[in-house]
C-alpha cells in the first residue's frame, strides 16, 4: 500500500507535518474537531479550523498549524511512489503538476475519501487491499487535479479487457484482490481501470467485487453444508461479521435470514 494514516488527538499539526514533508511524503491533514483556534506560521495569522477543513503539505515543505486547544485530526500520508505512478498514468500534464501548499481547503471529494477510509479503519480495515488501494489512488488523482484541469482523458476498456477482469474476479473472490492485480489482468493502468470499469458497469470496482462476494456467499449459505465463518473465508470476507454487514447492506438479509428462508419446513 502506498500511503498510511495517522489518527490522533492533540496539537500535533505543524511538527508532524514538517517531519513527514522533510521525509519526502505529501501529507493531507483533515480536521475532525468542531472549532479550533490555531496559528499558521507560514501565513502568520490565527484561523478557526472546523470539521472538514483540509491542509495540504507537499513533500519537502513545512506546513500545518499550531492549535491553542486539543483537537482531532486525521493525517493521510501519501508516499512518493503513489503520486509518481498516478501522475504517469494520467499523462504529461499530471507529471508536470505539483501539489501546492493549501490551508483551510474545503473539498467534498477529499472529505468523502477520508471518511470512507476512517470508517474502514474503525472497523479494523475489513475491506482489504483493494479498498485501501482505491482510496489512495483516488486521493492522488484528486490532489493532482486540484488546479481544475481535466487530467483524466483515457480510452475506454475494450470488451476483451473487461471480460478478463470480470472472469478473474469470479475465480478469485476468495483471495485478496488489489487494484494493481486487476490492472495487470486488464492490461491497463489502475487509473484507467477504475475510471472505465465504473463507466462500463455502473458501479465502482470495489463495490462490484463486494456484490459478487455477497451473491456467492448467499449461494453457499443456501446449500447449508458450511458454517458462516467458512462461507466468509471462501468469499473473501475478513470474518463472519464483515460478511453479515455487507449482506445487510446489499440484499437486506443476514446470513441467518438466508439460512432460515431455505431451511426445510
Amino acid at each position: 500500500m502506498s500511503f498510511y494514516v495517522v489518527v490522533g488527538a492533540g496539537p500535533v499539526g505543524r511538527e508532524t507535518a514538517r517531519l513527514l514533508g522533510e521525509e519526502g511524503h505529501d501529507v493531507v491533514l483533515t480536521s475532525r474537531s468542531a472549532a479550533t483556534r490555531s496559528y499558521c506560521n507560514q501565513v502568520g495569522r490565527y484561523f478557526v479550523r472546523r470539521a472538514g477543513d483540509i491542509d495540504l503539505v507537499p513533500a519537502g515543505e513545512e506546513g500545518g498549524f499550531e492549535a491553542e486547544t486539543p483537537f482531532d485530526t486525521m493525517e493521510i500520508v501519501l508516499q512518493p511512489a503513489l503520486m509518481e505512478r498516478v501522475a504517469a498514468e494520467l499523462g504529461d500534464r499530471a507529471r508536470a503538476s505539483r501539489l501546492e501548499m493549501r490551508h483551510l481547503l474545503r473539498d467534498q471529494r477529499i472529505q468523502h475519501l477520508a471518511r470512507a477510509l476512517q470508517s474502514d479503519l474503525n472497523a479494523d480495515a475489513p475491506s482489504g487491499p483493494l479498498f485501501a488501494d482505491s482510496i489512495g489512488a483516488a486521493l492522488a488523482v484528486r490532489l493532482l487535479g486540484l488546479d481544475g484541469s481535466d487530467l483524466v482523458r483515457m480510452d475506454r476498456l475494450s470488451d476483451i479487457q473487461l471480460k478478463r477482469v470480470l472472469e478473474h474476479i469470479e475465480t478469485a473472490l476468495h483471495e485478496p484482490l488489489s487494484i494493481d492485480r486487476l490492472s495487470r489482468v486488464a492490461g491497463a493502468s489502475s487509473s484507467h481501470l477504475r475510471t472505465w470499469f465504473k463507466a462500463a458497469m455502473g458501479v465502482t470496482l470495489h463495490r462490484y467485487v463486494l456484490r459478487r462476494r455477497v451473491e456467492r456467499a448467499r449461494v453457499l449459505l443456501r446449500r447449508g453444508d458450511l458454517s458462516t465463518s467458512e462461507v466468509a473465508a471462501l468469499t473473501g470476507f475478513a470474518h463472519q461479521s464483515h460478511l453479515a454487514h455487507w449482506m445487510r447492506r446489499e440484499i437486506g438479509q443476514t446470513p441467518r435470514d438466508v439460512r432460515r428462508a431455505h431451511s426445510p419446513k
